[in-house]
């Protein structure tokens, strides 16, 4: 390594910082942020430091750094717009031993700064010891979307129970997969989401009756999404990570399965029209069971398990049996599909309802509410719809919906795979015919579907990473 990774306690201490500007003004923040005692040495100031010094958040020294004894300080941050002069520093803060960091130059100074996520108390740091400033930063914003505020909640609940945990375990290796247990489990889960008071009274719980053989696991119903893995939430991505198993559909695409921990056992549990790898019944037992074997259980489902997911039902059965469970809504299909093909789902213009319906019900028919779907000015969107469109079609024409009403199929939406095809419904089964769109297609129905050609923003990649 060409630095040694350190945190340093400035609580209560001199720090200096030389330079007036705003990248003075950036690096005293920090110093304040770890609650270090700042001065600023620079002749004048800029209007930020010049208000903290009046508000006395900071000591200013109106000199040149050459007239003032550094000797005293914890640490010393050069920060000039005189790159000589920040050499000079460095060398006069060198002779007297004192840390100092030399802001745009690590080469002249003894340590960097580098770029932190502050979860305090936890803390995480990121560098590229100089190289490269941007890609840390970089770096850091992707650290940022996967490490949720709650860590420092959940630090802070942890520090009160250390002693506790310590006596009542005996060994390392007990606490060390207590902590795992808990960490990773229903406590932090609780935490992250806010509820304080619970999580207190679950550790309390696990703290009684934890054993590392036979504890109860908890399942996750987990939104995928539509296909793009960018679109999953910070919360599913957190809980995708972490589970023991993960029992997926065939809705989800391949490139949000591979953001499962990699060691997870997989079970496909997906079901296509007539055909079905297993049957609903068989999975809200599946699921029971793997969590009462201790398992964390992510149930993945593409889009949102509460919207035509099963979702409401898979809980319904964990619930009865006492197991415990959370659920992290998606992207559903009919927003992210819309949005990635230019349709806006409602406007002041057009369409002022949305409507989402499934194309077949439980028992395979289509005996929709036609009356309440031909309303004008609203948006119809049809989930698992296309074996069923020439019905549809028929059906929405017959209760005196215009045959012009534009209409859009879109295949695989928000991947690279997508395509729309739009027309009217006098046209459209002639264009299905033609262009044999396949499943996943989902279907809208009204005026808004003709702003698709002027808003139509997004552009399949040219990649197979994100196959659908």
């Amino acid at each position: 390594m060409d630095f040694l990774p350190v945190f340093l306690d400035i609580k209560s201490r001199p720090c200096a910082v030389i330079g007036g500007g705003d990248v003075a003004a950036r690096k005293a923040k920090l110093l304040q942020a770890a609650q270090g005692q700042v001065t600023v040495i620079a002749p004048t100031l800029g209007k930020t430091l010049k208000t903290q010094a009046e508000n006395g958040e900071i000591t200013h020294l109106a000199k040149a750094y050459s007239q003032v004894p550094l000797e005293g300080y914890a640490l010393i941050i050069a920060a000039t717009d005189d790159a000589v002069v920040n050499r000079q520093i460095a060398e006069s803060a060198r002779q007297r031993n004192i840390p100092v960091n030399v802001v745009d130059n690590p080469d002249a100074g003894s340590f960097i700064m580098p770029s932190i996520i502050d979860r305090s108390p936890v803390i995480a740091a990121v560098s590229t010891g100089g190289a490269s400033p941007v890609l840390a930063r970089l770096i850091r914003a992707r650290l940022e979307s996967l490490i949720p505020a709650g860590y420092g909640r959940l630090g802070e609940l942890t520090a009160r129970y250390r002693k506790r945990v310590k006596e009542a375990f005996q060994t390392i290796g007990e606490r060390r997969r207590f902590w795992d247990h808990i960490l990773q489990g229903s406590v932090a889960e609780r935490v992250f989401s806010g509820h304080m008071e619970e999580a207190e009274a679950v550790l309390e719980k696990e703290l009684r009756e934890f054993s590392a053989d036979g504890s109860m696991g908890e399942v996750y119903l987990v939104g995928g999404g539509p296909g793009d893995p960018d679109l999953l939430t910070f919360r599913a991505l957190r809980l995708m990570q972490q589970a023991d198993v993960v029992v997926y559909d065939r809705l989800v695409a391949p490139a949000v399965l591979e953001m499962v921990r990699q060691d997870a056992e997989r079970i496909y549990v997906g079901k296509e029209r007539d055909r079905h790898a297993m049957h609903q019944e068989e999975i809200n037992a599946l699921l029971a069971k793997l969590a009462k074997e201790g398992k964390r259980v992510v149930r993945l489902k593409g889009g949102d398990p509460f919207i035509f997911g099963r979702g409401g039902e898979e809980i319904d059965t964990l619930a009865e049996q006492g197991v415990p469970f959370q659920v992290i809504p998606g992207i559903t299909a009919a927003s992210g599909c819309a949005t990635y093909s230019g349709i806006p789902l409602t406007h002041r213009d057009y369409a002022q309802s949305v409507t989402f319906v499934t194309g077949h019900l439980k028992d395979g028919s289509m005996n929709l509410n036609w009356h309440q779907l031909a309303q004008p000015h609203q948006t119809i969107v049809f989930y698992m719809g296309l074996m069923g469109l020439p019905v549809i079609v028929e059906q929405l024409i017959a209760h005196g919906v215009p045959e012009n009403m534009p209409i859009a199929l879109v295949q695989q939406g928000t991947t690279h795979m997508q395509r729309v095809f739009t027309g009217n419904l006098s046209n459209i089964l002639e264009l299905v015919e033609r262009e044999q769109p396949r499943p996943p297609t989902l279907i809208m129905v009204g005026e808004v579907v003709q702003l698709h050609e002027k808003l139509s923003w997004y552009k399949g990649k040219n990649t197979d990473r994100q196959r659908a």
